[in-house]
């Protein structure tokens, strides 16, 4: 055996060898050519006689139909230099990954659209091949609106975008939504740009809502504002439009920023608002449906298109505070009267009211001024009695109103809501919806009635005491109704006398009247005016002041006078 002793240059080629057989290190995408074909093998020479054998089918089409031949340059994947074969274990496949790889960072990087195709689903979406890389698409990145069946998708060449990779965890995350997403704004902005105002186009409807309805118009999405749909008023779009119908509607406004677009379908009819003031002519009585019900009133359609609005306070006379709806009902056909037409603010005031007769005026015609009624109690107020009526009117009586000689405050106590009363009309304003009524009335007044009529300021009466006060005496005039009061110091001539306790009830005298008003209702009577008055009458009569007879001496003959008449 010859010791193998190498020289210098040897070492130097065995180095040189060794450098070269590093560049062969495992994990790497390496270049190799076909030496044989095997079966279903394709034998590879990697470089200083390293085999390997990998599948034809993992070359795709290109093993499949026979393409690989001897001399054929292929890259592989070195997994390992040597397995227990003595052989270099490759991969086509895992080169074509790494490859892959390296052309979707620079994709990724430059945000630049890749394609692959959908070759199986997954949980939460589904895995898409990039050309050897195997990448995750989730189920919400598919389509820009649920799909629920993906099979037409599946193994089919298309674009994605790529929104993460990972490749310590060889994780790739891609997206055919913001593809479809970025296309149909593309779309949108060519299609918006052809779009102008005032122009009629071909819809189809798309979606139905509380407000409008979308309408497909090629690509792009327009709304038609369920006020737009027509002239008259419609409480929801269903009632007009169904999904997938075809319509026709005018491009009302576009917005260029936010691709917004308002369609309209009334536009493309007649406004019947046109000439509305000589259709609809002031005071005009007219029949409509009431469409809407409203706190503040009623709307009524009073041909398609037109509607008006009847205020609450038009729609009664007599119920003021009442709810709309509790005078007319959704649907229901009523008599309106025209009260204002604006063709401007397109709004027209109708009045229910007015077409029915004024109960104030057929009041007055059935119960003239003088006129005796009878109705119930409705309310007590402060100032008077409320009494219902025919013709469902209220009459006031007025606390003034009530009793002759007694004061209202007192007299209104002894009524109750719900007593049924009877009075006399003492006057109807119509323009201010009043019916003044009155109680006392009924009987005639005592100080006009009876011998109360014959009386008058120094009148001579007999008065009988009905009640003793400290200040005087409550008496009642013979002969009528009337009361009047004789102060303490009207008791007598004589201050001595001048005391209300030395007479009783019952007992009659005859007094002057002294006071009669009857403005103020107010009688007043005087025994001492009485006395004064027979004694000047005695005076004047039976002496004079020369004549030298006494006082007593004329009263005297004055008396006896009296006595033999």
């Amino acid at each position: 055996m010859t010791d193998f002793n190498p020289s210098t240059e040897d070492f130097a080629a065995l180095l040189e060898e060794s450098f070269v057989q590093n560049d062969l290190y495992e994990g790497a995408v390496v270049k190799g050519t076909v030496v044989a074909i095997e079966k279903d093998l394709a034998v590879i020479d990697v470089g200083l006689k390293v085999e390997g054998r990998v599948p034809l089918k993992e070359f795709g089409a290109k093993g499949r139909d026979g393409e690989m031949g001897v001399g054929t340059e292929v890259e592989v994947y070195l997994e390992r230099v040597e397995n227990a074969l003595g052989e270099a274990v490759l991969s086509r496949e895992k080169a074509r990954r790494e490859e892959s790889w390296v052309r979707l960072e620079v994709a990724f990087e430059a945000n630049e659209k890749v394609n692959g195709q959908i070759f199986n689903q997954v949980k939460g979406g589904f895995t898409v091949d990039l050309d050897g890389a195997v990448a995750f698409l989730p189920r919400s990145q598919v389509d820009i609106r649920p799909v629920r069946d993906v099979t037409p998708l599946m193994h089919t060449p298309q674009p994605f975008q790529i929104l993460k990779m990972d490749k310590r965890r060889g994780n790739i995350v891609v997206s055919r939504r913001v593809v479809l997403e970025e296309t149909r704004a593309e779309q949108r902005s060519e299609l918006v740009q052809s779009l102008e105002e005032g122009h009629t186009v071909e819809g189809v409807v798309k979606n139905i809502t509380d407000y409008g309805a979308f309408v497909d118009l090629g690509g792009i999405d327009g709304l038609l504002h369920v006020t737009d749909i027509a002239w008259r008023r419609i409480n929801h779009p269903s009632e007009v439009l169904t999904i997938g119908q075809t319509v026709k509607v005018q491009i009302i406004r576009v917005n260029q920023e936010t691709h917004r677009i308002s369609l309209g379908m009334k536009q493309l009819e007649t406004d019947p608002w046109d000439g509305i003031e000589a259709k609809y002519p002031i005071e005009a009585k007219f029949t409509g449906r009431v469409t809407n019900i409203t706190d503040y009133g009623a709307f009524v359609e009073l041909e398609p298109g037109i509607e008006g609005l009847i205020h609450v306070s038009e729609m009664s006379w007599t119920k003021k505070n009442v709810h709309p709806g509790k005078i007319v009902s959704t649907s229901q056909e009523v008599e309106v009267m025209i009260l204002e037409v604006d063709p401007v603010k397109r709004r027209i005031s109708l009045g229910l009211k007015q077409t029915l007769q004024n109960p104030w005026d057929a009041f007055a015609e059935q119960f003239p001024v003088g006129t005796n009624v009878e109705g119930e109690v409705k309310n007590k107020t402060e100032f008077g009695l409320f009494i219902g009526l025919d013709g469902d009117v209220d009459g006031m009586v007025h606390l003034s109103d009530l009793d002759w000689n007694r004061p209202g405050e007192q007299v209104i106590e002894e009524y109750k809501k719900g007593d049924m009363v009877k009075a006399v009309v003492l006057d109807v304003d119509v323009e201010k919806e009043r019916i003044s009524l009155g109680i006392k009335q009924l009987t005639g007044d005592p100080m006009e009635s009876g011998a109360a009529g014959e009386i008058r300021k120094n009148s001579v009466v007999t008065c009988e005491v009905i009640e003793i006060k400290d200040g005087g005496l409550e008496v009642k005039i013979a002969d009528s109704d009337l009361t009047a009061f004789v102060r303490r110091a009207d008791l007598s001539r004589d201050r001595e006398d001048q005391r209300p306790e030395k007479f009783s009830v019952g007992d009659k005298f005859d007094a002057r009247i002294t006071q009669f008003d009857k403005k103020t209702r107010k009688v007043a009577a005087s025994i001492k005016a009485l006395e004064i008055a027979e004694e000047k009458e005695a005076v004047a009569q039976y002496g004079s002041s020369d004549s030298g007879a006494s006082l007593g001496d004329i009263l005297g003959a004055a008396l006896k006078q009296q006595t033999d008449d």
